[in-house]
């Protein structure tokens, strides 16, 4: 059986300079009643991936309208002015990474994979820096594995055991977040017993999931 402990116990748990891989896109299916307790206990210099940056006020947009992210790698921040305010004042650490590529590159480190190969980028800034490897006279990127210390994802259902199922597009990138987190975190709008979720519905097997938390409710999914 997976522990359920509060959305307090939970983020106490993350420390200044951990990296979080968050679930969600532009706040759908978005953690959010984990998010607003890290909010209120205020950890500072986070690490975060994530696909978007959100709204300022949904998300992970309420991190960082609180000053606590460090850096961030993602695929989009135009629907959040503060945080471009912050990259561009120098108080964030903006990386980003085309939408596939650092999916992939998530879900390669929660399959123990060192990284993907992908032409995505290739004569693009993407490149700089990095090793490009050619295969039968075709090239490709090297983009290293993103783990993270902890995942927090969002789940319509979850059993006892962990396994979770999601709700339409509220599912987007928590599967695939919570294979690579560390500790993965799973808040859920509801628990039932072992064995009253159709497997046939499961999509994020329990052996990925630490620990459950009950949503507060508002995460649209």
């Amino acid at each position: 059986m997976r522990p359920i402990i509060s959305a307090r116990q939970a983020v106490e748990m993350i420390k200044p300079h951990a990296r979080i891989l968050f679930g969600g896109f532009l706040a759908v299916g978005a953690a959010e009643t984990l998010i607003d307790e890290l909010v209120k206990i205020n950890t500072k210099d986070l690490h975060i991936v994530v696909i978007a940056s959100d709204y300022e006020n949904r998300g992970i947009g309420k991190l960082v309208v609180n000053h606590q992210v460090k850096s961030a790698q993602l695929t989009h921040l135009g629907t959040n002015k503060e945080i471009q305010k912050q990259m561009n004042e120098g108080e964030i650490a903006i990386t980003l990474i085309p939408q596939g590529t650092l999916l992939e590159c998530v879900r390669a480190s929660g399959a123990g994979l060192g990284g993907v190969l992908t032409p995505t980028g290739l004569g693009t800034v993407v490149e700089e820096g990095k090793q490009i490897i050619r295969i039968e006279d075709k090239d490709f990127i090297l983009e290293k594995a993103i783990p993270g210390d902890f995942a927090l994802i969002h789940a319509w259902k979850a059993d006892k055991l962990g396994n979770l199922i999601y709700r339409e597009t509220a599912r987007n990138s928590n599967p695939v977040m919570a294979m690579a987190g560390t500790i993965t975190i799973a808040e859920v709008d509801e628990i039932v017993e072992v064995g009253e979720l159709d497997p046939e519905q499961i999509v994020t097997p329990g052996v990925f999931v630490d620990y459950l938390v009950l949503s507060g409710g508002g995460n649209n999914g």
